[in-house]
């Protein structure tokens, strides 16, 4: 079963998107593709971890590719759809996922 590991703030939010690096980081392919699909460098990634809006972006990528989204969900433990309602908590958020 899956919980809801999350709460409702965008701290909350900030949290599962770190979380979110470090799952692309885990895995030397996401990471790559990541940044073939981005333009960024490895250092622009540390240095955007500490920006809410790009913390945001991390989430896009992950709700992005359905594939990457579930594996991530499921290694978090929560619900794909729990990380639509945190993405809305960051900045940039679009208004139809």
């Amino acid at each position: 079963m899956m919980k809801n590991k999350a709460g409702n703030n965008s701290e909350d939010a900030e949290i599962l998107a770190i979380d979110a690096i470090g799952f692309l980081a885990s895995d030397s392919e996401r990471l790559q593709r990541f940044m073939d699909l981005s333009g960024l460098d490895v250092a622009a990634i540390r240095a955007g971890a500490a920006k809410p809006a790009f913390l945001g972006f991390i989430l896009d990528h992950l709700l992005g590719d359905e594939s990457l989204l579930l594996i991530f969900a499921e290694e978090q433990r929560i619900r794909p759809e729990r990380i639509v309602q945190l993405r809305r908590k960051l900045p940039g958020a679009a208004v139809d996922f």
